[in-house]
C-alpha cells in the first residue's frame, strides 16, 4: 500500500488563505467516494498559527499506479483547480506501508 502526503502553501490574505483551503479540503474530502483507486483520503486546514503550509492531505492507495489515477482524474484535477492561482509551494511524499 502507498501513502501519499502532502501539504500546500497557499498566497494571499489570511482569510483569503483559509477560504481557498476550506473549498479546497471540502472538494479533496469528497474524492475517495469518487474515485476508486483512492482507500481513503483525509484532508485539513492547517490550524496552527505559527506554520506557513495552509493545508495536508494524507491518501492511501494500493500501488504507485493508483496514485498516478487518482491524480489525473477529472475530480481531483477539479480539486486543485481551486488552488491554481493561490498555490505559493507544494510538497509531497510517497512511500509504502
Amino acid at each position: 500500500m502507498i501513502k501519499h502526503v502532502v501539504t500546500f502553501k497557499l498566497r494571499g490574505s489570511d482569510a483569503e488563505r483559509h477560504a481557498v483551503a476550506t473549498r479546497f479540503v471540502e472538494a479533496l474530502n469528497a474524492l475517495p467516494g469518487i474515485i476508486p483507486e483512492l482507500r481513503t483520503m483525509e484532508a485539513a486546514v492547517n490550524i496552527n498559527p505559527a506554520e506557513t503550509w495552509d493545508v495536508v492531505l494524507t491518501a492511501t492507495a494500493d500501488t504507485a499506479a493508483d496514485v498516478a489515477a487518482y491524480s489525473a482524474h477529472p475530480a481531483h484535477v477539479a480539486a486543485v483547480a481551486i488552488i491554481a492561482p493561490y498555490k505559493e509551494a507544494r510538497a509531497c511524499v510517497d512511500y509504502e506501508v
